[in-house]
């Protein structure tokens, strides 16, 4: 079984190294080793991340420019609903969770995957029964879940959207807003695709859509909602000024902002006017700071009937985009002006980088 690794809250300590071993998963497919590097070049890689929200799997196949995604699952889980208060994963949130991952073992076997990484975020590092579910999600799926630590997030989450990051520009300031906890990297931008970037510095802040909207319950009223979404900001404004005092001492007073996830990746959709999602528009598109920080005010008063009726948003994001915009905006009012890149690609893109790599498929690049 995958082992645990410790999880640490705003001062992780040392940026994570580019190198830090994951565990990988041969799957019952494919437990034969591997034959040279042109099979290896044909076969299918799988990337699975599991979050405190959002159960997301790709696969895909080496080709010259990367890869080529041949399949893919996404699925709401809610997998860390009431953790807050309870301190533990649920028995409902739980068996929705091994439903999905089901279907994602099916479709793992379907497309012959012969090796996989299957990572599982904050619920799971903050739960007190988060080992028993890995182990019944192994009994119950074959799948092995990696627990990792918020720097291999942090990590993985770079790695996967880096290219978008302009080289010529300031250090980049790479935001992740997850379920359970928030990551912010900063990174250095003069990277080429073919060299790992490099972390200078980062923070993990325990707040994410899910963790942060359960401190608030759905107000009725305009003043409760603002002073509902003010509160949400107090929460996660303290530790980013702490950050950027931090960033300061470095020297860094620029930065250029590169957002991934599905809070940005939804208000970008937005505040493009897009009557529904378009992976193809978003991912790379850059948007005004000004204009998303003006989009998550106006978010921040709405009730959940009127987020719903909003195109891109919808009754399955309608309860947590709130909690999304705060931390955004919290983000954006500590690093105001010009504007943010867009990218619709992180964990399960790094993953699949990592596999390819260590599969030796890109030696002919």
């Amino acid at each position: 079984m995958p082992a645990y690794t410790d999880f640490a809250r705003v001062d992780p300590g040392p940026p994570p190294s580019h190198d830090e071993p994951g565990n990988l998963q041969r799957n019952r497919a494919g437990n034969g080793t591997a034959t040279g590097g042109n099979a290896r070049r044909g076969r299918a890689y799988g990337a699975l991340d599991l979050g405190t929200n959002n159960c997301r799997l790709l696969i895909a196949r080496p080709s010259p420019d990367g890869f080529t995604v041949v399949d893919a699952y996404s699925r709401v889980v809610r997998l860390g609903e009431g953790l807050l208060d309870a301190g533990r994963l649920s028995d409902a949130a739980m068996d929705r969770t091994v439903a999905a991952l089901a279907a994602c073992s099916e479709k793992l076997a379907r497309r012959d995957v012969r090796l996989t990484r299957n990572v599982a975020t904050e619920a799971c590092r903050r739960a007190s029964n988060g080992l028993a579910f890995v182990e019944r999600v192994y009994k119950e799926t074959g799948i092995a879940l990696d627990v990792i630590s918020a720097a291999e997030e942090a990590r993985l989450a770079v790695l996967g959207c880096h290219v978008l990051i302009e080289p010529d520009g300031p250090p980049a300031l790479v935001f992740d807003i997850g379920g359970g906890s928030t990551e912010l990297m900063l990174v250095d931008g003069n990277k080429g695709f073919d060299g790992p970037p490099q972390i200078i510095d980062w923070i993990s802040m325990p707040w994410g859509v899910v963790s942060l909207a359960e401190t608030e319950p759905q107000w009725p009223t305009l003043d409760a909602r603002l002073q509902a979404y003010d509160r949400m900001l107090g929460e996660v404004q303290p530790l980013l000024d702490g950050f950027a005092q931090r960033l300061a001492a470095r020297g860094v007073t620029e930065v250029q902002l590169l957002g991934t996830s599905g809070t940005i990746t939804t208000l970008a959709s937005v505040q493009l006017g897009l009557p529904g999602y378009d992976r193809r528009q978003v991912d790379g598109c850059a948007v005004s700071t000004a204009e998303l920080a003006a989009l998550c005010a106006s978010i921040g008063q709405r009730s959940v009937a009127e987020r719903s009726r909003i195109a891109c948003v919808g009754p399955d994001r309608a309860e947590l985009i709130v909690a999304g915009c705060a931390i955004l905006q919290a983000i954006l009012n500590r690093w105001p002006g010009g504007v943010v890149r867009v990218a619709d690609r992180g964990i399960r893109e790094g993953i699949l980088r990592t596999l390819m790599t260590r599969d030796g498929v890109w030696l002919a690049r």
